[in-house]
């Protein structure tokens, strides 16, 4: 695995974005991996590991994210703008076809594109998200997308993480103390805070309606595979059957005791994805 980084073009010109590569060129597609709202690439590290004897798989940080430069203007988080970067990166990899896959945000931006003409979307991994989400659901997660809450070392981020990301599913303390080392930021008064842009939030706090893109999805042509948490409200358990039943007909797997989103760093979680991009 090794640090690398791109220039995406926005709105007030070019900005710098990070991403980890894994694994050496193989006949197969590479793999882009694609994090939620407030994570970065380095939650993939698990399951890049996994696949990098294979393939080549890209995990970006998203604009305003992990070691991603923020933007210099809030009104610019949203999914032109992540489309443009993306785009970017495909064409970074020099692929002509790849493998995708996303949590949450990294879902529907898998999704935009996956429905797009000539997408080089060879398959699609959908990690508990869908074309319909109720407002109820953004606004629980609006509470604590904008929080700036300040650490006085890893210990007390790790205890912040395990609590609003519980939802996440089991996870052992190797795997939270990962979750919280790639969450953390110094800041110059020597306290640590998450590694997010806080005005990401802006534009997230002012959807006022539930999201609905359900023309977008079916559009979509590739092989589907749908993870959702059983728990999850993001991801209403009849959304994802749903999902099953038009457009490219999903298939859908959920996990018990996991709600939004499952974490994708255990063995029967990767091993479930791993089958599926094998094809």
């Amino acid at each position: 695995m090794h640090e690398q980084f791109f220039l995406g073009r926005g709105p007030r010109g070019f900005h710098r974005l990070a991403y980890t590569e894994w694994g050496a060129a193989a006949g197969r597609p590479p793999v882009i991996c694609v994090h939620g709202l407030t994570r970065n690439g380095r939650d993939f590290d698990y399951l890049a590991h996994a696949l990098e004897s294979e393939r080549r798989v890209f995990c970006p940080d998203i604009a305003g994210r992990g070691k991603s430069e923020w933007l210099a203007d809030p009104v610019d988080y949203n999914y032109a703008q992540y489309l443009a970067d993306m785009t970017a990166l495909l064409a970074r990899t020099g692929a002509l076809a790849v493998d995708w896959v996303g949590t949450s945000m990294g879902g529907i931006i898998g999704m935009l594109l996956a429905a797009d003409a000539n997408t080089p979307i060879r398959r699609l991994v959908v990690n508990d998200v869908g074309p319909f989400i109720p407002l109820a659901a953004l606004k629980r997660i609006g509470g604590y997308v904008g929080a700036t809450p300040e650490f006085a070392d890893l210990k007390a981020l790790e205890k912040y993480v395990r609590e609003i990301y519980a939802s996440f599913g089991w996870l052992g303390d190797e795997e939270w103390h990962h979750l919280a080392m790639h969450s953390a930021r110094k800041l110059p008064n020597g306290k640590l805070a998450l590694a997010h842009d806080p005005a990401i939030a802006k534009q997230f706090l002012a959807v006022e309606k539930d999201v609905d893109f359900w023309e977008i999805y079916d559009r979509i042509r590739c092989p589907v595979l749908v993870l959702r948490g059983a728990q999850s409200d993001i991801l209403p358990a009849e959304v994802a059957q749903q999902m099953t039943e038009r457009g490219p007909k999903a298939r859908l797997v959920e996990f018990p005791k996991t709600g939004h989103a499952p974490a994708l760093m255990n063995a029967e979680q990767i091993g479930i994805i791993a089958a599926f991009l094998r094809g």
